[in-house]
């Protein structure tokens, strides 16, 4: 569930994300150039881009970040089954991604990236 929420004539409606070959449109939008841009989290320190849960589980595992996996066979088990989730023993705080590293968005990102100011960036691409 990806997109850009447009405000147009007084009505909010999520676009969403287009195929790649709509992106080259010019579409008369606003300053930016007409198309949809991607975005791509970034590692700072390494300077690489995150193209892979494997690759992310490796940078936020060296952050202190460690795998969650849901116990019990309760009403979220399901749910769990669906998603990846990381937490950190010194705080509250979790963070939870598709299963699918195709339906990693620019929400899911920018979660990674409150939880690691120092660390991560979402650029442009």
């Amino acid at each position: 569930m990806s997109g850009v929420w447009v405000f147009r004539n007084g009505v909010v409606k999520l676009v969403e994300n287009p195929p790649a070959s709509a992106n080259s449109g010019g579409g008369g939008g606003g300053g930016g150039g007409g198309g949809i841009r991607r975005k791509a989290l970034l590692h700072m320190p390494t300077g690489e881009v995150v193209t892979s849960y494997a690759s992310l589980e490796r940078k936020l595992a060296a952050l202190g970040w460690e795998r969650y996996y849901s116990g019990g066979g309760g009403g979220g088990a399901a749910a769990a089954a669906m998603m990846l989730q990381f937490h950190k023993r010194s705080s509250v705080d979790l963070i939870s991604l598709p299963k699918d590293f195709s339906q990693f968005g620019s929400v899911h990102m920018y979660d990674i990236v409150v939880k690691n100011r120092d660390a991560f960036r979402v650029i442009d691409v």
